[in-house]
Order: structure tokens, then sequence, then C-alpha cells
């Protein structure tokens, strides 16, 4: 039979094994996020860029003539055209909104008589002195 101690030992190896892995992964998969990061803010700088000059030129060329002249598809300078442009605002500007209505209706008085569905008989007569009989 093995010794506590070699079994120990050998799980100790196992698990530094895997560690050691494990911590390649992490590291290799942090490097890989944090320079995709760092590119993607690289991309949208120069898109915004095409579009600034897209815009700019707007006025002396158009983007069928640079797809034509560039081999660039005019999507794809359409797409660029607008992300070089301010977004608008959305909703509406301040203080013009109207105040919004109570989420609870005003509570119906005890004094009121209950409704009655057209064709049935009421349940109870208004007058006491009445009684319901039958002939």
């Amino acid at each position: 039979m093995i010794a506590t101690d070699e079994i120990e030992r050998r799980v100790e190896k196992a698990d530094a094994e895997k560690s050691a892995r494990r911590t390649a992964a992490a590291r290799e998969v942090g490097e890989l996020a944090r320079r995709r990061v760092a590119l993607a803010e690289q991309l949208a700088d120069v898109e915004r860029k095409l579009g600034s000059v897209l815009a700019a030129a707007a006025d002396v060329i158009s983007l069928d003539e640079l797809a034509e002249f560039t081999d660039v598809p005019a999507a794809d300078l359409t797409t660029w055209l607008a992300a070089g442009k301010p977004r608008p605002r959305r909703g509406r500007p301040p203080g013009s909104r109207r105040p919004k209505p109570d989420a609870h209706p005003a509570p119906v008085p005890a004094s009121a008589s209950p409704a009655t569905s057209p064709g049935q008989p009421a349940t109870a007569s208004p007058d006491p002195n009445i009684s319901s009989q039958r002939s």
C-alpha cells in the first residue's frame, strides 16, 4: 500500500501542473483581451476620422464616385459617413415633459350603489319597508 506522504506528493504534483496551465491560459486570455480593446478603440477612431473626411468632402465628391475611385464598397463609405456625424439627441428637451398621470385611480365613494347588469333584478330592495312577495 502507498504511504500517505506519497499520495500528498502526487496530488500536489498534479495540482501544480494544472495550476501552471490555468495560470498560462488566464494570462494569455487577459493579454489578448487587452489587445482587442486597444485595437477596437483604434478602429473606432479611424472610422470616425473617415466619417469626418467623407462629410467634409461631400460637396466635391459623392460616395458613389469615391467607391468607384477607391474600390471601397459604397455601403462601407455610407457606414463611415454616419459614424462621423454627431448623433441626434433622443427624447424631449428638458422641461417639455408633461407630468405623469396618477398611478392609482381615485377611490370610489362608499355611498355609490352597486351597478346591476341589464336584465338582472337587483338583489336587495332599496326601501326596507317593501318586501318581496310572490303572488
